[in-house]
């Protein structure tokens, strides 16, 4: 008990005490002064009445004062989501936050900051989401009037009656959480439209707390796909055979049986359930049509078991997923931005490059010769990506890579490649100054190219070496798609320069002899 309570105690029993020996002694002064013994035994009684009722008052704020202090009226505790995962999640959602401002795309730029926002509403609220997928004609739409009680779409609909999204509320006992159960437009329909709202479907299946996948016979393999990379990626899922009133019991047990073999390894036996939402009308023998109850009650049992063991944690996990794969959006556009940025100093230095050979032509190409020009390319393609080097580390880098280039034989095929697609292009007499800085181009390209892969992975060649890449890079930059457009580009850079020069220098020694003559 605190302090001052303790104190109040003792004060007020104190008074209690000397008021009661007060009492008795001035009863009993009276008691004897009087001459009537029925008078005398009133006061007595009144005495002990007094008595009881101080004592009864004594022990009421004794209790009062030693039970800790409650609220008149109970409230639910509000369930909180797991705290570890709470705090990884808000990490991840600060951590995008920051990258965000590295992006230059503002629409990019506002729509992932909107949609952190709306993981860090979700987590504040604490509902519980819950998403129905599946074929169009599995019965979804009839399933959630069967979950909820009332007709909230048309069952019975043709395929592509879903057109978006659809959520609603649903209550189920002992779910301290608000339940959202969204519908979504079927998959694998036909067309483009079908394509696009196969798209959304798969999107909100993402999102989804818990998801309940809606088939009526065996999984085929266009719907074990989904519901494998959505498993993939930590989605929990109830695997529900819907329309069972169509088969015979025998028929029912082993479809359920082939079901829980092809989910094996990543959905549990009991969490593949079958139900009958919406069954077919029988005729009686009056000619009368009798609508059977939805026979949904397995689904609703495991749904409840399943949201009141997990539930925080599949909320907990769904958060953490979201703000997870909403910072791999974050750094795949940092990554294609700074890609594009790296890329047009590569496609500048080449040029670079090629200049200088084409003006100064080599007795043979070596990419050490352009040791400078690549030394300045590393340089700023390593402060694109957030790495300072210095002049000295970019040349080591620059020279390292050069010597790879020559001894995986690189340099030598690539003159030949180049010599090959130049020669029906341009005047043999022009080929022998061309080739060399349009080589000169290419093999800077490729360690450009190289450079690139290497700071996109933290300054990383890989478990295979620069050898590895540099191999990559040549193999992807010789397609004949992308040589054709880097010899019309050499062409209009290299070779059309080269021969106006040549035309200017004929020029002048035709006017140089005309003047000695």
């Amino acid at each position: 008990m605190p302090l001052p309570r303790l104190l109040t105690l003792i004060i007020g029993l104190s008074i209690i005490l000397g008021l009661i020996l007060w009492l008795i002694d001035s009863i009993n002064q009276l008691y004897w002064s009087l001459n009537s013994p029925l008078l005398a035994n009133l006061l007595v009684l009144l005495l002990i009445v007094l008595l009881i009722l101080l004592i009864a008052t004594f022990v009421y704020y004794v209790w009062t004062f030693s039970r800790p202090k409650s609220s008149s009226r109970k409230r639910r505790p509000t369930p909180k989501v797991p705290q570890e995962k709470t705090e990884a999640a808000s990490e991840t959602l600060k951590a995008v936050r920051q990258q965000v401002q590295n992006i230059q795309d503002e629409v990019a730029q506002q729509a992932l900051l909107s949609r952190s926002r709306e993981i860090e509403a979700t987590l504040a609220r604490g509902e519980l989401l819950v998403v129905i997928f599946g074929t169009g004609s599995s019965g979804k739409t009839s399933l959630i009037n069967a979950l909820i009680g009332q007709m909230v779409g048309q069952v019975g609909a043709p395929m592509g009656t879903t057109d978006q999204g659809q959520t609603y509320t649903l209550t189920l006992k002992g779910i301290e959480r608000q339940i959202l159960i969204t519908d979504t437009p079927g998959i694998l329909e036909a067309g483009v439209v079908g394509t696009q709202r196969e798209q959304l479907a798969r999107q909100l299946a993402t999102e989804a707390d818990l998801l309940l996948f809606v088939v009526d016979n065996d999984l085929r393999q266009s719907e074990y796909e989904p519901l494998r990379r959505l498993a993939d990626i930590g989605k929990r899922s109830l695997l529900v055979l819907n329309k069972t009133d169509l088969y015979t019991e025998t028929d029912k047990e082993t479809i359920l049986a082939r079901l829980r073999q092809q989910v094996r390894g990543f959905i549990a036996a009991s969490d593949v359930v079958a139900i009958a939402a919406n069954p077919q009308s029988i005729r009686l023998d009056n000619g009368e049509d009798f609508q059977p109850d939805p026979d949904i009650i397995p689904l609703i049992r495991r749904l409840a078991a399943v949201l009141r063991a997990e539930g925080q944690d599949l909320i907990a996990d769904n958060i953490l997923l979201q703000s997870q794969r909403l910072g791999e959006d974050a750094r795949r556009l940092i990554d294609q931005q700074r890609r594009r940025q790296a890329e047009k100093v590569v496609e500048r230095f080449q040029w670079i490059g090629a200049g200088v050979i084409a003006v100064t032509p080599l007795p043979v190409v070596d990419l050490l010769a352009t040791a400078a020009v690549n030394a300045q390319m590393v340089v700023e393609i390593g402060r694109i990506y957030g790495c300072d080097l210095n002049m000295e580390r970019g040349r080591e880098l620059a020279l390292s890579l050069g010597k790879t280039l020559a001894s995986l034989g690189i340099v030598q095929g690539a003159m030949q490649l180049l010599s090959r697609a130049l020669q029906f292009h341009i005047a043999t007499y022009l080929v022998g100054k061309a080739i060399q800085g349009v080589t000169a181009a290419y093999l800077i390209r490729i360690a450009g190219k190289s450079f690139i892969e290497y700071f996109r992975h933290d300054q990383d060649w890989g478990d295979g070496g620069m050898t590895e890449v540099v191999e990559q890079q040549f193999q992807l930059n010789r397609k004949d798609e992308f040589m054709k457009v880097f010899i019309q580009d050499a062409i209009a850079r290299v070779v059309m320069p080269l021969r106006d020069a040549s035309k200017v220098k004929d020029l002048r020694d035709s006017q140089q002899d005309d003047w000695e003559h």
